[in-house]
């Protein structure tokens, strides 16, 4: 008697939960993601295609790979081969060509019947000329630091809800990041006195972001959410790179196949902040993380039904690359989800 009430029992509470669970779990399936890209990450950004943008206030995860683009991934630079050596070790730079250089002035003498600093006047003379090198090196590091601060990129503050002051100039092209001008100058006093040579130009540079870039950003993220909307191919064209168009075209081909829509609305911009912007060739790039608010449904064509989301307002966060082609108007370039 006492087991068959405990059983009772037991599928009771079973009952119970699974009815407590099911509406919880068409709340999470009714998610519609029909919003411009569909929650994937895709496009290009130029040379830095397949490294991460950085992380920022509102991304503050790595964001994910692309998982649609038609850019090629380029083999780094080959890292020319290290010297051997006591005063070639890696940061002795120009302090370590004159210690050589010390030295074998030094040797040079002993060869010639002089002590080892005979050939440089005595012990006197050697602590002369290391005060010479210090003084030389301290008046070196100085004006590298003024030239630096004096050509620094600056990042204006964002109009609205954007902030830009989390953005900072990363590592060189081959970390993935925005160049610096430190890196331009062969990276100071331990690049040896080679740095004061001409040096290549970085595959990228960065570039500042003005209030108005941050004004396009925001109405390009309405605009395009509309224009995928709206099925606006036109639109698309004229606001995306034409590999962005091509993966909008293809996505919106495949929602009339299933005989659905997808419907965006109320599209606004909550929080948001650059990551990197920088410049190849005659092409601006700039890379923003975006947090928004929208309304994501996909509707039946026939019936008009919502098929999947509703009413109620969701969140996303995506970081988007904007090029723009020889100062002309700013395009989307790529999207790419926040991990």
């Amino acid at each position: 008697m006492m087991s068959s009430k405990r059983m009772r029992a037991f599928f009771k509470t079973a009952a119970v939960a699974m009815a407590l669970a099911l509406p919880a779990s068409i709340a999470i399936s009714s998610v519609a993601d029909a919003r411009v890209g569909r929650g994937g990450s895709a496009g290009s950004r130029g040379s830095h295609t397949f490294s991460a943008p950085p992380s920022t206030k509102t991304s503050p995860m790595a964001a994910q790979p692309m998982q649609r683009t038609q850019a090629q991934p380029t083999a780094p630079a080959a890292a020319p081969a290290a010297k051997g050596g006591m005063f070639n070790r890696p940061g002795m730079g120009m302090l370590g060509g004159f210690a050589a250089g010390f030295l074998g002035a030094g040797l040079l003498g002993m060869l010639f019947g002089g002590s080892l600093f005979g050939g440089l006047g005595g012990l006197a003379s050697m602590f002369g000329l290391l005060l010479q090198i210090g003084l030389i090196a301290l008046v070196v590091m100085f004006a590298l630091r003024w030239w630096r601060s004096r050509n620094a990129p600056s990042y204006a503050s964002g109009p609205a809800h954007f902030d830009a002051g989390s953005a900072q100039p990363q590592g060189g092209p081959a970390a993935g990041g925005v160049g610096t001008t430190g890196s331009r100058l062969g990276g100071g006093l331990g690049g040896g006195l080679g740095g004061f040579g001409a040096q290549a130009a970085p595959a990228s540079a960065p570039i500042r972001i003005t209030p108005d870039d941050y004004d396009a950003f925001e109405r390009l993220l309405g605009e395009i959410q509309t224009a995928w909307s709206n099925e606006d191919k036109a639109a698309l064209a004229r606001l995306t790179t034409p590999e962005m168009e091509s993966y909008f075209t293809a996505d919106l081909a495949d929602t009339a196949a299933k005989g659905v829509v997808n419907k965006v609305t109320d599209v606004k911009l909550l929080q948001g902040d650059l990551a990197e912007a920088w410049r190849e060739g005659a092409d601006d790039y700039a890379t923003v993380a975006m947090r928004f608010g929208l309304v994501d449904k996909t509707i039946d064509r026939a019936t008009g039904r919502v098929v999947e989301g509703g009413e109620q307002p969701i969140e996303a966060t995506e970081l988007w690359t904007f090029v723009r082609p020889n100062n002309g108007d700013w395009m989307l370039s790529a999207i790419q989800q926040a991990a």
